[in-house]
């Protein structure tokens, strides 16, 4: 299936383009609109979303930023041998890969780099450069920045770390963007500020797809049956780009924030207990994740209840990361600016005001659903296409 040609093409700019969650959300956008596959996993696809105006996946146009140079056919192929995509799929969906990889333009290095003398600015200047010549060349009605790069270490000094330079170059190039990363972004002093006086809506930050997504589940379980949580520990063996990433303890601090906030904000307080995060790299693009959780129910008798998650980390995130792309642009579209707390359900760290548990936060993205039908349905109304 193609889009038609009165449908505007929406562009989706990734950063770690030829990640593996990246080249997933590339051939799993491809098998969907060729109807090789089922949309498994993307909750935008499911009824409460129909008539909300999100433009369909057969209008999104993918390129981005990315510091290697290795083309998405082959690393669909990688993935494809190590079970992340299904046999044949990439050759299926080949022309799709093919075309998303000539339009990624190469990144960083971060400011100060060895036989890099370029500046902030500079960089800023170049990446924000390369989004705008994608969005002309292509005719793209607008385009959504993503970061799906590896997670980074919380900064610690004045300078913007890379993701920063990125979501800089997003603003700059009057683009949505999206953080599903624990990484700085737009969290760098200032840039928010700057996203939303430009009239841009951003979302992040941290995609929830495994063991974070299973505490804001349990979490309010225990909250709402009065079960004391003495202890919540947890453990983390994964491999691939993420797993040699977190290796940097820095880097797992970062991501181990999220999961530690999730359980801050459902228990109303944190337990004791840690999240470790090993570096197995055999196990490549999948990820085993065990909980074990200490509580005290009547009369303090003392229980645990212990969790396995075992799952494929790109195949986790890529439905997410294109309900994010639809999501964020509709909300351009329509208008919005400022962060999308609504869109709180897909992170462990969410922009905005929102609940921290999951159910709360689904009723919240169906109510967010809600209003960019009624903006539907009023642009619809309204030939000149103007917001009312």
């Amino acid at each position: 299936m193609s889009a038609s040609v009165s449908q505007p093409r929406v562009g989706v700019w990734l950063i770690g383009a030829r990640g593996s969650v990246a080249t997933t959300v590339v051939a799993g956008c491809a098998a969907v609109t060729a109807g090789l596959h089922p949309p498994t996993g993307m909750v935008t696809e499911t009824p409460p979303f129909e008539d909300s105006g999100l433009p369909p996946l057969s209008s999104l146009v993918f390129g981005g930023h990315d510091i290697v140079d290795y083309p998405l056919p082959k690393r669909a192929e990688a993935l494809a041998a190590g079970g992340v995509l299904p046999a044949g799929l990439p050759a299926a969906v080949a022309a799709d890969l093919a075309a998303a990889d000539h339009e990624i333009r190469p990144g960083g290095p971060v400011p100060g780099h060895t036989g890099d003398t370029r500046s902030a600015e500079d960089l800023i200047t170049v990446f924000a450069s390369d989004i705008r010549d994608f969005i002309r060349r292509n005719g793209l009605a607008r385009a959504v920045v993503v970061n799906v790069a590896s997670t980074e270490p919380a900064p610690t000094a004045a300078e913007p770390p890379t993701s920063s330079l990125y979501a800089a170059a997003a603003v700059r190039a009057g683009c949505p963007y999206v953080n599903f990363t624990p990484s700085t972004g737009l969290h760098h002093p200032g840039l928010a500020a700057e996203a939303e006086a430009a009239g841009l809506p951003y979302a992040g930050r941290d995609g929830k797809t495994g063991q974070t997504l299973l505490r804001s589940v349990l979490g309010p379980m225990f909250a709402q049956r009065a079960l004391s949580v003495r202890a919540w520990s947890g453990t983390n063996l994964l491999g691939g780009g993420d797993g040699a990433a977190l290796a940097d303890p820095a880097a797992a601090a970062a991501k181990n924030a999220g999961k530690e906030r999730v359980l801050a904000d459902t228990l109303g307080a944190a337990p004791e207990g840690e999240v470790h995060i090993d570096d197995v790299p055999a196990l490549g693009d999948w990820k085993t994740a065990w909980d074990h959780i200490a509580f005290d129910g009547f009369l303090g008798t003392r229980m645990i209840l212990q969790t396995i998650w075992q799952g494929c980390d790109s195949a986790l995130a890529a439905p997410l990361v294109l309900d994010l792309a639809r999501l964020t642009a509709r909300a351009h579209e329509a208008g919005l600016s400022g962060p999308l707390g609504e869109l709180g359900f897909y992170f462990k760290d969410p922009v905005g005001d929102g609940p921290s548990s999951l159910g709360e936060q689904y009723a919240a993205l169906i109510a967010f659903a809600d209003r960019l039908r009624r903006g539907a349905r009023d642009t619809a109304a309204d030939p000149t296409g103007e917001q009312r």
